[in-house]
């Protein structure tokens, strides 16, 4: 594990918003979400997690055998893209295109 260091910041209210459903979003913690967002404004330069290639290039296999595998049988998809854009630009407030 790599060594932590506690730092305080100051957010807007707004931001405290934003961040809180992010992180429940993507069921992350609200450090691990900023952590990444230092690491992407930083190029992600120090992250030592973009440099791991072998487990990039495991994922990558990963994903390719989950699309050869195709559709589940018997399980037809019961949700249209639309709605799901729908849905998360009513989330945040903001009227679908």
């Amino acid at each position: 594990m790599v060594p932590m260091v506690r730092k305080q910041i100051y957010i807007q209210r707004q931001q405290e918003v934003i961040l809180k459903r992010f992180a429940d979003l993507r069921g992350q913690s609200e450090a691990e979400v900023i952590r990444q967002a230092i690491d992407q404004q930083m190029g992600g330069a120090i992250s030592p997690v973009a440099m791991d290639a072998e487990a990039w290039e495991e994922a990558y296999q990963f994903m390719l055998e989950l699309q050869a595998r195709g559709p589940l049988p018997d399980q037809p998809r019961d949700w249209r893209r639309e709605d799901l854009y729908e849905e998360r630009m009513n989330r945040y407030g903001q009227p679908p295109d």
